[in-house]
């Protein structure tokens, strides 16, 4: 496995020292950057594929969560704050762990462990063959669900809802896990809370996407590859 690329965004300095020596230890990250806010860092995105970000909550101008819910960022991210409070939003942002300053290095490694084994999750998802179904646990049991049956996925807080024509299953993974398991193009990220079926939408009005009586509204953030992935199949004079 590659190495995965790291940025720094904190404005702190002795934090961003603390967090690149934690990150010298770990043989599979390649520190690209550290940054001291969140506009350096967007600037640097701009033009760099960045596997994962270490990024802090509390910051002036733009805070950690102002710049998630801003950008439509790709990578995976570890929150760093001195702030327990912002856990549930975090969360909610899809972020793949939350550091509670000041931490230890033996709970930064169990953080960027997830980070490895979700990109390595990814990645044999995507070399692997399409399957029609998935399996999600739900309390104690293990669902098996054909992804034709799918209409679209909600997340609320650390469980992910998932809808079908006739049921509800609710299951304690994040929509990153579930968006790694499905065929890209068939199911589209509309918002940071939503994942929709491709198949299932009847129309799309506005900022909101029609499936039979339900209405699933799509982002400021997310509009533009929506939109992109629509046009694609658009029939045109």
């Amino acid at each position: 496995m590659k190495k995965l690329s790291c940025i720094i965004v904190d404005d702190e300095p002795v934090a961003r020292k603390i967090l690149h020596e934690f990150v010298e230890q770990v043989p599979y990250l390649d520190l690209q950057g550290k940054f001291e806010n969140a506009m350096k860092a967007e600037a640097f995105l701009k033009v760099n594929a960045i596997d994962l970000i270490f990024l802090d909550i509390e910051m002036p101008k733009v805070s950690g969560l102002q710049f998630l819910q801003k950008l439509h960022v790709e990578s995976m991210v570890i929150l760093t704050t001195a702030f327990p409070q912002y856990a549930l939003e975090g969360y909610e942002l899809d972020i793949i762990d939350y550091l509670l300053k000041p931490f230890a290095l033996s709970r930064f490694l169990k953080a960027v462990q997830k980070a490895k084994d979700y990109h390595q999750m990814k990645y044999t998802a995507s070399n692997a063959i399409p399957s029609s179904y998935i399996f999600i646990k739900s309390e104690k049991r293990i669902e098996k669900i054909e992804l034709a049956d799918i209409l679209y996925a909600e997340s609320v807080g650390n469980y992910v809802s998932v809808y079908t024509d006739n049921k509800r299953i609710l299951a304690y993974l994040t929509m990153k896990s579930l968006e790694s398991q499905l065929p890209l193009n068939e199911f589209l990220k509309v918002h940071q809370s939503f994942l929709v079926n491709c198949s299932k939408i009847d129309a799309i009005e506005g900022n909101e996407i029609k499936m039979g009586a339900r209405s699933i509204p799509i982002s400021r953030n997310y509009r533009e590859p929506v939109m992109k992935i629509i046009h694609q199949r658009l029939l045109k004079r």
